[in-house]
Formats: C-alpha cells, structure tokens, sequence
C-alpha cells in the first residue's frame, strides 16, 4: 500500500542507469518520484539549496560518504541518509548477521549496492521517519501557538479563570483574584483550590470531582458549591474544569461563575458582550452592525450625513510569518487603541480579524480625506513591541458616504469592500493607502459602454494577451510562461486598461466567466504552436472567482490539456488567495477535480492573510506565487528571514514556490537564496505578446 505519493529522492554516484533503477522499483511505491543525481561536491552544494527526503550515497568523484554528513550537518538540514558500499567493506561495516551496524531514524550506513530492494526499503522508512518528524514539528508549533493564544484569550477574558496543578493553583486572571479578593497574582499562587470552598462536605465533594477528572473521566465536568472569599464572605457558585497546558506542561483550567439571581442585570451583561470584541474592546462585528442600522436610518430621514471608514491592516502576512499570532494580535489592538484616540466622537469597531470600520458624522467629503490621511500617516508612523521584538504596519482605508438618498446597509458595506479591493489592485497588494468611493466613477452608462467593449472584445477576439517567462531553478528552464490579459480601446491615444481597471464591470454585468474561457482558450492556442517546436513549453493562467465556482471548468480544462498534447502540468490555473478563501471548501473540491485531469494549481498574491499556510496545506495547490509585499526591501535581514521562513514552511507541505517582481539586481542577487523554486520578473525578462522559449 502506498503511503505517500511523492517522494523526492538526490543520488550521489557514478552510475546514473543505478539510480533510474532505483526509481523504477520505488514506483511500486509511490506515485511520482523526483530523482536529483550528482556525483561531485560542488553539485551537491547546489542540490543541498532545494528540499529533499531521502539521500543515497554510492560513489563520487571528490567526496567520501563522511563528507557528505558533515556538508548535511553544517547546514542544519534533516535530510535522511543512506549508504551503498560493495560486498568487501560491507563486511566491516556490517554485524555478525549481516545486517548495516548503523541503523537509525536518520541513516542506514552500509548496504550493499546489490541489495537493490533492500535499498528500497531503507529508503521508505526512512521517508516514513523523516515524514513523522516533519509532522511532529508542525504539530509542536500549532500547539504552541494554539497555547500562547489561548493565554493572551484568558488574560483578557472577563470570565473568573485559573490554572491548578495538582489542586494548586499556579495562575489566575485579574477577574479570578478580583471574585475572591486577591490583590495580586503572588496572593493567589500555590494556594490550594479547596482553601476557596466553604463548608465540609462542599470539600470532600469537590475532592472526589477532582479526583474522577484527573483519572480521565470527563461525565461530569461541572461542580457547584459555595465559594468563599478572602474576606471570609460566601457566594453561590459553578466550577467548570478542563485539560489545559501552560508552557508545555499539562495542568487543570478552572472557571468560576458567579451565580447571579439578578437575571435582568445578567441579560444586560450578555448583551453588551455579545457586541463586543474580547481582544480590543471595541464593538465587535455585530455591534457594527446595530450602529450601522442606526446610522442609515437617520440618514435616510435627513437628520444627518454619515461616512464609513473601512480600514484594513496590510501586512498581515508578513508579521504572521515573522511574530507568529502574538505579533498578529499586538498589532491589532496597538491599532485598534489608536483608531480610537484618533476619532473619539466616531463609532470605532472591529470588523473581522484585522480590518476595522469606523462611522463619522456631519464631515464633508475632503474632511473624510483628511481623516484617511492622517489615520494612514499615525498608523504608519507607530513602533509596536511584540516580546522585545519591534514591528510596524501600515493600513488601506476605503470611504463611503452615507446620505439621505444612500443605498442599503448592505450595497454601502459590498461598496466599501470593492474599493477595499481597488485599492489592493492599484497598490499590487501593498496597500498603505486610501480611496474614496464615487459614485460618478460607477454611473450606469459609464458601465455599460465599458461593458459593450468587453463583449465585443470575447466576440471579435480583441483582448491582447502578454507572456512573462517564469525561471525554474529545479529544471534550469525558462519554458514556463505566466499570461497577462489587455484590454486594448479604440481612442485615439491608444489607451490599453489592465484587468484592474475593467474587472469591476465585467463581475457586474456577469462576464467574468466568459473573459476567463476565452483567456484560457486562446492562450491555449498559443502555447499549442510553440510547442510543436518546444515539447516542454506550458502555461499559468490567472483566472477570476467565477471560475473558482465553476463546476465546468474540469472538463473544460480537460480538453484543452489534450488538445494541447495532454502533458500533466502543462496547465496551470492560478486563483487569488483572497478568492480561495472565501470559497474553501468548493476550492477543494474544485482542486481536486482539476488534479484529476492532470491540471495544476497555483494560489497567487501568497501570504497576504493571517492564514496562507493552513489554506494551502487544506486545498494542496502545487505551487504558490507571493505577494508583492515579501519582495519589497528582501535586503533587509529581517524581510529576508521572513520570506524565507514562509518559503520553508510551505515547501513543508510540499508546495513549490515562485518568487515575483524581481525588478533589479540587488533583489535577483538573493533570490537564489531563498529557497523558492520559481523566479520571475522584469530583471529577468518582461511580458510580450509572443512566448520565446530561451534556447
């Protein structure tokens, strides 16, 4: 049975018919397997630079068996190692039942070059080892994580909760030492749980409770009593209990609630916090939601003029990657606490996890501007400390008037989230600045006369196609060709619109579809005829959300890959990240059954949310193309660092990477060195109407 269906296996030896015997037997195994073979060192240090599971070492030409676990070793790479010898050493090297002397998770040193299965089998478990460790590391790390969240939650959280050891506590929140009367957080510290118990057979209750769940019983898990305080004063209480950790050790999470007879004042209390965000302590999405109703209504009736502020943090991607959900979380409530400085009289609200809205009233349009300026000018200029580290960010913001003749709560929220979007396509997903929603921009006449253009541009094939070449390190190739869509009008002064500038139409009028179909078509066209020449040469299309959705679009991709030669990978789709996560679970599906003819996916703008490595380890896209915002100043350390922790991260999950918008020497002088598998950029070559395949 195979357990994995890719394996990337680098030889070391002078017999390459050896290694391609290797690959055949391990195809028993394995549904593809991608063989690096290499005989001298210099080559190895090349190879060492892209990610392997398994090394197997035969003979070279300037190296030792020991020279290559040290070059391994120097570079801190957990790679498996495997070593061939012939009948005659392997007699010293080898126990007195034949079998390798050294056997580990990590090497099997020696086997005979003629023990071909052997061989074969020491290779998958070697995988199977490495694959274990692979996945222990990510574990450990989204258990970290998932702790270090749950803290920063539980200090934050307004319920009474505390961690005990043993019947001991060892943390409290402020709401914990604030119900029992504990000045601070040394008062409370090894302070037995049942000192805080009022009454004899409350404690020996209490005791057997604690003694069930610590066994492994979790029937019941609530246990209530009377509680005392410091001050010698009792209340009625529950006690929750459930397993927890703190710094990687397991403890017991108690929650205390107070047992209010008040049940109006406790209605009230519910109420308010369910409007309100618990990391912030700002309105919370739905809180937004109520103003908003407000807002509009008393617009509508003319009593006031509003506007909507939606501001959205840009590099998220970024100080995920670098600070982890701590940094993610600072930055969010270092904003969040400035906004609120900034416009006190506003209505300040925390929308989704790192965007906020904010509603104004009674300002005119330039002071809306103004507004925007200065929000973007603060944010940009603040320094947040994330645990001794230092980061910083700057946000886009997207206005929209409301006035007495406004549309629906609804279309002014849909208006402020596709200028969100303008602004993302105008700034090539960097963000840092603001626009203002203008309905003269959107006029229904303007909109259709672009919309006839695009019609006739899908009748009478008037769009323009570029292509950009892509350089492939593994294959050292540049026979991979990324497609741009132009829009070319009849004005006089030739002016040609980019998707950016037309895209918002075409959703609107439904043709996004049908501009999708005829990209892929006639760039398919164009590939078919270079490949005559060039077998080799294929293709990344970009297409919309329409047909991300689109359940055709296998069978249609299906036939263009045959028509094309029917060659896998020679198609690759590419969808925006932003899309895919909108629709997850019908990428999924979609994905799959594009694999399913042998179509590859791509995800571009990569690492633009707080949660770019989960949406691709959940959808399995074959390659990823960053967002602009990791190229930008790579020569810092620290930007390189971050984009290299991504590009590790993701290889992990098996995924290969393309490195874009390599526009100057400087950039290309470390791109090498990220460990990216695909380069492309205006330093490299830039877009034309006709694929040249370098020779």
């Amino acid at each position: 049975m195979r357990t994995q269906s890719f394996l990337n296996l680098l030889v070391i030896n002078d017999d390459q018919l050896y290694a391609e015997r290797l690959v055949q037997l391990l195809s028993a195994y394995y549904d593809n397997v991608n063989l690096g073979f290499l005989d001298d060192k210099e080559e190895l240090l090349k190879h060492l630079r892209q990610p392997w599971d398994v090394l197997v070492f035969g003979k070279a030409y300037d190296m030792h068996f020991t020279d290559v676990v040290s070059l391994v070793q120097e570079q801190d790479i957990d790679l498996p190692m495997i070593c061939l010898t012939n009948e005659e050493v392997a007699t010293t090297a080898c126990n007195e039942e034949g079998l390798p002397a050294v056997i580990s998770g990590t090497m099997v040193k020696a086997l005979t070059i003629e023990q071909e299965m052997a061989v074969v089998m020491a290779i998958c478990l070697q995988h199977s080892s490495l694959r274990s460790r692979r996945e222990l590391k990510t574990l450990r790390q989204v258990l970290s994580e998932a702790e270090q969240r749950a803290n920063v939650l539980i200090k934050n959280s307004k319920s009474a909760v505390a961690y005990i050891d043993e019947g001991i506590h060892i943390f409290a929140n402020d709401p914990y030492l604030h119900l029992f009367g504990f000045k601070s957080m040394n008062e409370v510290i090894g302070v037995p749980i049942i000192d805080l118990i009022s009454g004899g057979d409350n404690v020996k209750e209490f005791k057997q409770f604690l003694r069930q769940f610590d066994k492994g019983s979790r029937q019941e898990v609530e246990f209530n009593f009377e509680s005392v305080r410091t001050d010698g004063s009792t209340f009625e209480a529950k006690l929750q209990l459930a397993s927890a950790t703190l710094e990687g050790e397991p403890v017991t999470q108690i929650i205390i609630q107070h047992n209010s007879h008040n049940s109006a004042e406790v209605a009230k209390r519910l109420a308010e916090a369910e409007r309100k965000d618990n990391l912030t302590g700002l309105d919370n999405r739905r809180g937004f939601e109520e103003q908003m109703a407000i807002i509009h209504q008393q617009a509508v009736q003319g009593l006031l003029s509003a506007g909507l502020l939606y501001v959205q943090l840009d590099n998220v991607g970024k100080i995920r990657s670098s600070l982890g959900l701590q940094g993610i979380d600072t930055t969010v409530k270092q904003v969040a606490y400035t906004l609120d400085e900034l416009v006190p009289d506003a209505q300040v609200s925390r929308f989704s996890d790192t965007a906020f809205m904010i509603l104004v009233q009674n300002k005119k349009t330039s002071e809306l501007e103004e507004l925007a300026e200065h929000i973007g000018s603060r944010i940009k200029n603040m320094l947040i400390e994330v645990d001794k580290r230092t980061t910083s960010t700057t946000v886009s913001t997207a206005i929209v008037k409301i006035e007495k003749n406004t549309a629906e709560p609804a279309v002014i929220l849909e208006r402020a989230i596709d200028t969100m979007s303008q602004i993302m396509v105008e700034t090539s997903n960097s963000g840092g600045s603001y626009h203002i929603y203008d309905p003269s921009e959107h006029a229904s006449s303007n909109d259709h006369a672009l919309a006839e253009s695009l019609v006739d541009a899908i009748t009478n094939n008037r769009f323009e196609l570029l292509f950009q070449p892509i350089y492939d390190i593994n294959n050292d190739r540049s026979d991979f060709f990324e497609v741009y869509l132009r829009l070319p009008l009849s004005d006089a002064d030739n002016t040609v619109l980019t998707p950016d500038q037309f895209m918002a139409v075409a959703k609107k009028h439904q043709l996004l579809e049908k501009i999708d179909r005829w990209v892929l078509i006639n760039a398919c066209k164009k590939i078919n005829d270079v490949r005559k020449a060039q077998p080799e040469a294929r293709l990344l299309v970009q297409l919309t959300s329409a047909s991300l959705v689109d359940k055709k679009l296998p069978i249609v991709a299906s036939q263009l890959i045959k028509a094309v030669g029917g060659a896998a990978g020679v198609l690759t789709l590419q969808f925006n990240e932003t899309d895919i996560s909108d629709h997850l679970t019908v990428a999924k599906s979609q994905f799959s059954a594009l694999n399913d003819v042998n179509c590859q996916i791509g995800v571009n703008n990569f690492g633009s949310s707080a949660k770019s490595i989960e949406i691709a380890h959940f959808v399995q896209p074959d390659m990823v193309r960053l967002a602009r915002s990791y190229v930008q100043d790579i020569s810092s350390a620290e930007n390189l660092e971050t984009v290299k922790s991504l590009i590790i991260r993701t290889n992990d999950i098996k995924v290969d990477v393309l490195m874009p918008y390599i526009e100057d020497a400087a950039t290309m002088s470390v791109a090498w060195s990220v460990g990216a598998r695909y380069l492309q950029g205006y330093y490299l070559e830039e877009p034309s109407s006709a694929i040249k395949v370098a020779s």
